[in-house]
């Protein structure tokens, strides 16, 4: 079952992801698609009482393994109830972080063995793996220059700057051990560069 659209944007905190979502959104529909768009962890009525547990910074004493855990649960949930029937419904599937974030977040940046995640993601390997993964890349210090301005934080927006360093090289190691999947944006340039780069490969990928 390759016939399928499965979009993923990621990247760390203050890049730029919910503007890009819209753009590929747009882009999309111009085209003609059904597009659905979704996050992790999220996307569904269980999965957003867990993400409200996994982002509350009221939650500090959670361990690494708990997270891993909460985060396979929503998507157990997510990927049976929004993505799967999506994609074969036909429809385009746009989702805020999916399973190389957790790579990069509870790996790299929480120190979780890589063997711990990719057995516990066997449990609920999904049918439908992403067609292409947008990587909105940008240096820590200009994600948390972007963080700064918002009113309140979560509980991963909270993490130090080493923590994200971690998970940028994660990502940007991923990158480029699949580059047939990955699309790499510098998402320290300006909105209309971002926008540019995103439109360009959708009409490479998919047509004019």
């Amino acid at each position: 079952m390759n016939n399928y659209e499965f979009i993923t944007l990621e990247g760390i905190e203050g890049v730029g992801k919910s503007t890009a979502i819209g753009v590929l959104s747009q882009v999309l529909q111009d085209k003609g698609r059904d597009v659905v768009i979704t996050r992790e962890p999220g996307g569904t009525a269980i999965g957003e009482k867990v993400r409200d547990i996994l982002l509350s910074t009221q939650n500090g004493e959670m361990s690494a393994l708990s997270e891993l855990f909460l985060l396979l649960a929503a998507r157990a949930q997510h990927l049976a109830e929004v993505v799967s029937p999506a994609l074969i419904a036909g429809k385009c599937v746009i989702c805020d972080r999916f399973f190389d974030a957790t790579f990069a977040y509870q790996g790299a940046g929480r120190g979780l063995d890589t063997s711990i995640i990719n057995d516990a993601t066997g449990l609920i390997s999904p049918f439908f793996l992403p067609t292409l993964t947008f990587l909105l890349d940008a240096p820590v210090e200009v994600g948390f220059k972007r963080i700064e301005t918002r009113a309140e934080t979560d509980r991963f927006e909270e993490q130090n700057k080493a923590f994200f360093k971690r998970v940028r090289a994660s990502y940007l190691n991923r990158a480029q051990q699949e580059p047939h999947r990955f699309v790499v944006i510098d998402a320290s340039q300006s909105l209309g560069e971002v926008t540019h780069k995103i439109e360009l490969t959708l009409n490479e990928k998919f047509g004019d």
